[in-house]
């Protein structure tokens, strides 16, 4: 299987707020490390490095002033006298407050997320740039006749929404794959979610769009993250609607149930006969996972690559969340040769 995957990844060190204090991310450069290093054991994978990062691409995503920012705000952070490490928001446009762009950087960094799980420190852009070429590549790839590629990506995505990061996330990385594929002649995509986490950026960025059937399989979100999209009633809008499903489940969920679920959502896909195929790859359904709570096995990531490939689409496969570090390159592993072997056979 062809992977991509860049180094710069190592330049991104986040900061989160936890109950009162504020503390290194859990979504730290190990986590790429430790999947760089099973994939190269396994040695079964062709891995090459991501295309120059395409911004018009990225600016059909994403609001080009968002990106703008993004770009752009370590080193504003730096020319107005700031000391601290990462860059963070202290307050945040809530009900009843007026959808107005500030103009200063401080106001701007709660406008422009929705959580305070993201900093913004001197190498994130750069990290953030080449995890969104990272996924643009991977699509180039199937574009070009490639069955399926593993988009390594750090920092993840599947939480950045058009205009606000937050999540771990800042560009979406699988909507960005899907518009390449999109842009390539696919006339319709399928994004599948299969992260702990609702994929809220996602839904957001394809909820009004008939281009992008998006499914995502989550935790419920009415007692976790994102809390405020995510559930069952959230079918899309305008042109969009009926192309957004979302599949909730309890704390807890056994790998049976969930598996069960996986048919719901690709049967559900494949009703409306989408062309390419997006998943974000998220393996923090991992029952040793320290901030998630379903109970998947690694042999269920076996069988789960197993099945994605067997839906028999041209595949981009994006890394999300997953944050048993040490867990996190065996379980990517387990899934890239489950797909693998099911191709092959």
């Amino acid at each position: 299987m062809i992977v991509v995957r860049s180094e710069t990844h190592r330049r991104h060190h986040s900061l989160e707020l936890d109950g009162a204090t504020i503390v290194p991310s859990w979504e730290a450069p190990d986590r790429a490390e430790h999947v760089d290093r099973a994939l190269d054991e396994q040695g079964t994978h062709k891995t090459i490095g991501p295309d120059a990062f395409d911004a018009e691409l990225v600016d059909e995503v994403h609001d080009p002033e968002y990106v703008r920012f993004l770009a752009g705000a370590w080193s504003r952070w730096q020319a107005e006298g700031h000391t601290a490490v990462g860059a963070m928001a202290f307050g945040w446009p809530a009900r009843r407050f007026r959808d107005l762009r500030p103009a200063t950087l401080e106001a701007q960094l709660g406008y422009y997320s929705f959580a305070a799980d993201c900093s913004i420190s001197e190498g994130t852009w750069e990290a953030v740039r080449d995890s969104a070429a990272i996924a643009d590549t991977a699509a180039r790839q199937v574009l070009g006749g490639t069955s399926v590629v593993f988009a390594r990506c750090r920092p993840p995505g599947h939480h950045a929404m058009k205009d606000q990061f937050g999540g771990y996330c800042y560009l979406n990385n699988a909507a960005i794959a899907a518009q390449r594929l999109r842009s390539g002649g696919h006339a319709e995509v399928a994004v599948l979610d299969v992260d702990y986490h609702h994929g809220n950026g996602t839904q957001d960025i394809f909820y009004e769009r008939d281009d992008v059937r998006f499914c995502s399989i989550h935790a419920d979100p009415s007692e976790e993250f994102p809390y405020f999209l995510g559930h069952a009633d959230e079918h899309g809008a305008g042109r969009g609607t009926g192309h957004n499903r979302n599949l909730p489940l309890p704390r807890g969920t056994e790998a049976e149930t969930w598996f069960d679920t996986l048919e719901q959502a690709i049967g559900w896909l494949d009703d409306s006969s989408p062309t390419a195929l997006v998943v974000s790859l998220g393996l923090d359904t991992f029952v040793d996972d320290p901030i998630s709570h379903f109970r998947l096995q690694q042999p269920d990531f076996i069988r789960l690559g197993r099945r994605l490939a067997a839906i028999g689409l041209p595949t981009v496969l994006v890394m999300e969340g997953g944050y048993a570090t040490e867990e996190l390159g065996r379980n990517v592993g387990a899934v890239l040769s489950g797909f693998e072997t099911a191709r092959r056979g």
